[in-house]
Order: C-alpha cells, then structure tokens, then sequence
C-alpha cells in the first residue's frame, strides 16, 4: 500500500532517509532532525511531500518529492529527492510502486515530468530506472553550492 505521510510518520521517515544515507556510502550524512523534516514537510510553507509503502502496515520504502518548474514546457514537475525501500522488501515490486504511483501524481497534476539523479555507481538501481523507460541525461552535469561556499557567494 503506498499512502501520503502524516506528521506521525515523521520518526520512520528520519529512519529511513538514516538508512538510504548508509546504504549511498553516507552514514554520517543525515543533519535532519525530526523537527527540520515536520516543518519541511507538514510546516506553515511546506517545501517537499512524501509517500511511504507499507506492506502489513510496516513501513518499508518511501519517496520524498518536491515540484520543479519547467520554463521550456511551462509546467510543473517532480523532483524525487529520495526513493528507498528497505532491504527486506526488495524485489517486491514496492520501488516501482512508489515511482507508478509519483508518475500518477504528476500526471494528475498535468506536470511535464518526473525526475531524478542516481549515483553512477548504483547499477542496479540505473538498470531497473531503464527498465522503467527513464532516461539518462548525461549532457547535463548537476552544480551545487552549500555551506561556507554558499555563505561566500551569498555575499557576493
């Protein structure tokens, strides 16, 4: 079953973001308390959604998501921030019904697409996005400015 989060889920949404960083080689990498991601997700502005899958009413995957705007289409977008599913329910079928049902949602919402980055490293998820018809956009090289080198630009 794949359902909207609430704010109850926020404690099994920081556990699973937790477990998708140690499986991206990342262990040490998650900064986000259970605080930052109800107000990123349920505050006054949210900023991103999220979906979880369960199977026997256990949490076993999720994808968080946010819009993007695309000024060539004139139209929203998805972004998939992250898609996870627990070890134990791999090859259940539950990380494609997590991106079914996200395509839907930005088919209901007329978006033009629905994308996402993946390490080039992870074969095996690069080969089942392919599977899926999601195409690779290696022309384009993925910039990003944080911490004290965005504090420097920020400052002009």
């Amino acid at each position: 079953m794949i359902r909207p989060a609430t704010p109850a889920d926020i404690a099994v949404i920081r556990q699973l973001i937790v477990e998708l960083a140690v499986y991206e080689r990342e262990p040490d990498a998650v900064k986000a308390s259970e605080a930052d991601l109800h107000e990123a997700l349920f505050g006054d502005r949210p900023l991103a959604e999220a979906v979880l899958a369960e199977i026997a009413g256990e949490a076993v995957g999720m994808a968080l998501f946010f819009s993007n705007f695309s000024t060539w289409a004139g139209k929203g977008g998805i972004y998939l921030e992250d898609l996870f599913v627990r070890p134990q329910a791999r090859g259940q079928g539950v990380g494609k019904a997590l991106l079914v049902h996200l395509a839907a949602i930005a088919v209901a919402r007329d978006y033009s697409r629905f994308e996402w980055s993946v390490l080039d490293w992870n074969t095996p998820a690069i080969g089942f996005y392919k599977g899926l018809g999601a195409v690779m956009q290696d022309e384009w090289t993925k910039m990003r400015v944080e911490g004290d080198a965005l504090a420097r630009l920020a400052r002009g």
